[in-house]
């Protein structure tokens, strides 16, 4: 029984080469035609070499003779080609014909004296020996094409099918009509591996997970049937069919699942892994092989973006991002591989216009040069998970660039800068800021760390935490945007900030109405209550300014005052 499930493990690998097997075998047809057209030439000549009859041709007389070593030759051709286009078949067929004509021309040469016959003999062992030459050249030729093709549809790291095999799978079900379903898997924070331990663990860690799963869908205990494959780095792919509902395929996965997230060691070492899963079913979500893959994948890109306990996301048209937001995502990439990202700096001001410091805003630019417009760039970075990557950039170059400026110049100003959930919910946050702070050389009562009300609701108590050590290091704190989100009071006299930051909504707004003007009084008089220093943005005319400083508002920035700059220009501000 164990034997005939791994034949049938490798049925999925065979079906693929096959698929894109250089070599085509002729109908059967042919070969039986072929052997049939050997046997009758063969036949002929027999009965023509003993014959002495003479024939008149076109005016000149041939014995029939003459006309063995023709047929002799048609022969030999329909053998070579029997050898040539059905491999051992063809080879075993042939040379057995062949032999089997020794007996007879033996007998011919020494007790009938036909000397025709040595002509037979040394034509058949000839054929023989172009025979052999033939099938040992082409069993040599198809083991390389063999080995080419097993590259071509076989990752060499863990011995699974790859994308192509995968593929082709996919495109023989749906030529069948098949009911199956298509699994994306990608591995959580696989890159950290490979980054701290070395490429060599990472490798080990996927080949032992790959063998995990190789032996669950070869063990056929899941209740369906599942082909493997890896795609690349630590991307697969599941294929899965025989089913009867979607809460089988979940099922499935589940199993994957836990295999997955049982204890890896290696080299003494043990880790634990998680995965996001999508799928998407054919032919209720995709009706072609291109489509139900990009499907899947969708699916799993969700699953990565809710985090936390995954389960399998099944496929929803919500998933599938426009062409823009593709593209979008390539410039981002672009930018951080090529140095694409960079910063400006806008200035905060008190009502004197005495200037406070300024806060470094995430600037990015196309490989033509043109400016990528932050409304594009920053929500498509966050759903790809790389806005900690874009903050971390700017907030290196700006803490570098001003802290080099307070040294020339010899002046003491803040330098604010956007933290997103994310990045302040990583676990190496505070060393990176730590580090941030060394390399630049900037002192941390220059710093001024944003963030905003959301994060008292995603992860209040590591939130109030990490904070706290930011208080430590001597770092300043801000609420950005406050009024726009829904922490409470409680969270809010809990968290140690120096800084309340008035969403510009309101300010757009405060002049239109009483009521509008009375919102924005009652922040600043909560800020100030709560011993907090209180920064209105979006500051535009001068009566916003007026009613702000009616109302005791401390700090100013907006398009009043000042539009963002890039380094050099608000370097003549200091």
């Amino acid at each position: 029984m164990e034997k005939k499930e791994k034949n049938a493990s490798k049925q999925n690998i065979d079906g693929a080469l096959k698929q894109i097997s250089a070599h085509r075998q002729l109908p059967k047809s042919v070969f039986v035609l072929l052997l049939v057209l050997y046997l009758l030439t063969n036949f002929v000549v027999t009965r023509v070499s003993h014959d002495m009859t003479v024939i008149l041709l076109f005016g000149t007389r041939f014995p029939v003779t003459a006309l063995a070593g023709i047929f002799s030759s048609l022969g030999n051709i329909c053998i070579v080609f029997m050898v040539l286009f059905f491999g051992k078949l063809g080879f075993v067929v042939a040379l057995s014909v062949l032999a089997l004509q020794f007996p007879v021309q033996i007998m011919g040469m020494f007790f009938h004296h036909h000397m025709n016959s040595i002509q037979g003999f040394f034509a058949n062992l000839f054929a023989i020996i172009t025979c052999l030459i033939i099938y040992v050249n082409n069993r040599r030729i198809e083991r390389y094409q063999m080995r080419l093709r097993s590259q071509a549809v076989i990752d060499p790291l863990t011995g699974l099918p790859n994308r192509f095999a995968c593929v082709e799978m996919a495109e023989k079900f749906i030529a069948k009509s098949v009911k199956f379903a298509v699994v994306s898997v990608d591995l959580d924070n696989f890159k950290a591996i490979n980054d701290t331990m070395g490429h060599e663990t990472g490798d080990k860690a996927i080949v032992q997970i790959a063998g995990r799963w190789k032996a669950l869908a070869d063990s056929r205990k899941t209740g369906t049937r599942e082909f493997v494959a890896r795609l690349s780095g630590d991307d697969f792919y599941l294929l899965i069919w025989n089913y009867g509902s979607s809460q089988d395929i979940l099922d499935t996965i589940n199993c994957y699942k836990a295999e997955l997230e049982r204890k890896i060691t290696i080299d003494g070492c043990d880790y634990f892994m998680t995965a996001g899963f999508g799928y998407a079913e054919f032919p209720e979500d995709a009706d072609s092989s291109v489509s139900i893959f990009a499907c899947a994948s969708a699916a799993m890109h969700e699953a990565k973006r809710r985090g936390g306990e995954k389960r399998a996301v099944r496929f929803s048209s919500n998933h599938l991002r426009s062409a823009q937001t593709l593209e979008m995502e390539r410039k981002i990439r672009a930018a951080l591989d090529n140095d694409g990202v960079f910063f400006q700096l806008q200035p905060q001001f008190d009502t004197e216009r005495k200037l406070r410091g300024f806060e470094a805003l995430a600037r990015m630019k196309d490989a033509d040069g043109s400016l990528i417009s932050p409304v594009d760039f920053i929500p498509v970075a966050e759903r790809m998970g790389l806005v900690d990557k874009i903050d971390a950039l700017v907030f290196r170059k700006a803490a570098k660039f001003l802290a080099d400026l307070m040294k020339e110049r010899g002046k003491q100003i803040i330098l604010c800068i956007n933290v997103s959930v994310r990045h302040l919910m990583k676990n190496n946050f505070l060393d990176e800021l730590k580090e941030i702070i060394d390399s630049s050389g900037i002192a941390p009562g220059n710093l001024e760390i944003e963030i905003t009300e959301s994060i008292m609701i995603d992860s209040a108590e590591k939130a109030l935490e990490c904070i706290k050590q930011v208080k430590e290091m001597g770092v300043k704190v801000a609420i950005d945007d406050f009024g726009t989100g829904y922490s409470s009071l409680s969270y809010l006299n809990k968290l140690p900030a120096d800084i309340l930051k008035i969403d510009k909504s309101f300010i757009d707004v405060m002049n239109t109405s009483e009521s509008s003007k009375k919102y924005v009084a009652t922040i600043i008089s909560l800020g100030h209550l709560l011993n907090l220093k209180v920064i209105s943005e979006g500051v535009e005319t001068a009566d916003q300014l007026a009613t702000l400083e009616n109302i005791g508002c401390d700090y100013i920035q907006g398009f009043l005052w000042g539009r963002p700059l890039a380094p050099q220009d608000a370097a003549q501000l200091v």
